[in-house]
């Protein structure tokens, strides 16, 4: 059942009781939609005639996702997309994953291991890069992050390629002087190409601290877009719902599995729907 299954079931069979409107509140505090926006759904829900509930529900959640744009922004003759986000989120593996499902619409892609602090960062994105066949382009270990992110831009408009996705370390939301050297990596590539899109990565299990890490980056970097790993069944249905409406940005990739091909553009109307399900 969706996060909102049992709501719509009571409002369109019988009358709710203040007991079931406290078991509502509680299930949605649960889901990591948040204390605000828990009274906020259960007011517009309270508004909402039993005849008419899943599109009454429907209409009310549709109000608090994003009206943005989820395509990607691709200028040619080369766009450079920034992955970041703080450690263990997926970046790397959403790095890939993301160059191989551009490749596969057509989409000449290279990569950047900017993550230059993690050995094994670089490595790993070197065999993605391999497995995908796409270029990885990489410095010495504890290489300049800057500096590597320019010799890929490099490698990217002197080789054709259409997109470059570089991929960042994992940095404390509250470390400024971390969050400052993200500004200077994007600094150095826009002297050769333009950084369309900086998307941020999110673990959907993490619950409210994520907004947290949302907004500090986007004030940083100017986040465009969201990609949210660990949508596998093990996160709570409300989180997206939650991030949407709390930094107005949009979801653009969700990451539900380990494989190269678990890995799909967000779509808001199958998400809310979903949340509806009895």
């Amino acid at each position: 059942m969706g996060l909102f299954g049992a709501l719509v079931a009571k409002l369109s069979r019988s009358k709710i009781s203040d007991l079931d409107w406290d078991q509502a509140r509680r299930e949605l505090l649960a889901s990591d939609i948040g204390p605000a926006l828990t009274d906020h759904v259960i007011e517009a829900a309270k508004k909402i005639k039993g005849d008419d509930a899943r599109a009454g529900l429907l209409s009310a959640l549709s109000e608090l996702i994003s009206s943005k744009p989820r395509g990607l922004d691709l200028q040619p003759p080369l766009s450079v997309f920034l992955i970041v986000g703080i450690n263990g989120t997926g970046k790397t593996t959403s790095a890939a994953k993301l160059a191989h499902h551009l490749k596969a619409t057509g989409v000449s892609v290279a990569l950047g291991a900017g993550d230059t602090f993690r050995a094994a960062a670089v490595e790993q994105l070197q065999t993605w890069g391999s497995r995908i066949g796409v270029d990885v382009i990489s410095g010495k270990e504890q290489s300049e992050p800057a500096s590597v992110a320019f010799d890929a831009v490099q490698f990217a408009r002197d080789n054709q390629r259409q997109l470059l996705i570089v991929d960042t370390a994992g940095r404390l939301h509250n470390k400024s002087d971390l969050m400052n050297e993200l500004g200077k990596i994007k600094r150095v590539i826009e002297k050769i190409a333009p950084v369309t899109e900086v998307l941020l990565v999110l673990d959907a299990t993490t619950g409210q601290n994520a907004l947290t890490q949302a907004k500090v980056f986007s004030e940083s970097v100017g986040v465009t877009g969201l990609i949210l790993t660990k949508m596998d069944g093990s996160a709570k249905g409300g989180f997206a719902l939650a991030v949407e409406n709390h930094m107005s940005i949009p979801i653009k990739f969700i990451g539900t599995g380990e494989a190269i091909g678990d890995f799909q553009p967000f779509d808001s109307a199958a998400y809310l729907s979903s949340l509806l399900d009895e």
